[in-house]
């Protein structure tokens, strides 16, 4: 069987991906509204507090990010290695 490679398209798409507002409020167990609203500044009237212990769940997801981008790079240096035999 012959080894999965990984093409332009979805290399490019996987490295380009993003984090959006829905992610942001699952990973803090809030709604989107709240995101969006803690993200106003701070003189705009609908501005709002962020949720609490923001930071921890920003921490949580870099670190996912991390995982994320250190797998892809290991996937895209296997090919390059099974090319180069």
């Amino acid at each position: 069987m012959a080894a999965y490679t990984m093409n332009f398209r979805e290399a490019t798409d996987k490295l380009c991906s993003k984090i959006d507002h829905q992610d942001l409020a699952r990973a803090m167990g809030v709604s989107v509204q709240t995101v969006r609203q803690a993200r106003l500044a701070d003189e705009n009237d609908a501005q709002r507090t962020p949720p609490a212990e923001w930071r921890g769940s920003l921490i949580r997801l870099a670190e996912e990010r991390v995982f994320y981008y250190r797998r892809l790079i290991d996937q895209l240096r296997t090919v390059i290695d099974e090319e180069t035999q």
